[in-house]
This record gives C-alpha cells, sequence and structure tokens, in this order.
C-alpha cells in the first residue's frame, strides 16, 4: 500500500525524492503517514482537499481486503 500511495504522490509533485510514507498500525486502524517538500503541499491536498480527498478513496478501495480503517495524514 505504501508503493500505491508513493507512486500516486510522486507523480503530482515537483519534489518526488522527498516524498516519504510511513506505515503506522493502530489497532484496528492503520494509518500512513505521507510527508512531502513544504512547496508540494498544496499540489497534494489540492483546492478544497479534492486531490488529497481522490487520493484517500484509492486507498480505501485498494485496501478493502484488510478489514481495517485506512487513513491517510499528510505531516
Amino acid at each position: 500500500m505504501t508503493e500505491l500511495i508513493e507512486a500516486i504522490v510522486k507523480a503530482l509533485v515537483d519534489h518526488p525524492e522527498e516524498v516519504s510514507v510511513k506505515e503506522v498500525n493502530e489497532g484496528h486502524r492503520l494509518v500512513y503517514q505521507l510527508s512531502v517538500n513544504q512547496t508540494d503541499m498544496g499540489k497534494v491536498i489540492g483546492k478544497q482537499g479534492r486531490v488529497a480527498k481522490a487520493i484517500r478513496t484509492v486507498v480505501n478501495a485498494a485496501g478493502t481486503n484488510q478489514n481495517k480503517r485506512i487513513s491517510i495524514e499528510i505531516v
């Protein structure tokens, strides 16, 4: 799943070498902490959060078989 998130985000940003994804397991919840360059933050979030919402939708669809709630935090 981390590879999927990295592939999506690296295609959007100007500094793909600074993209990192950390997976944190919190029991019934799986959290992916996404870190990007400060100048790329707006590109990942998008207008009114549309890009971030689309990324979350794709990740939730890909992770439906894990029986865990998946969330992405942009740090």
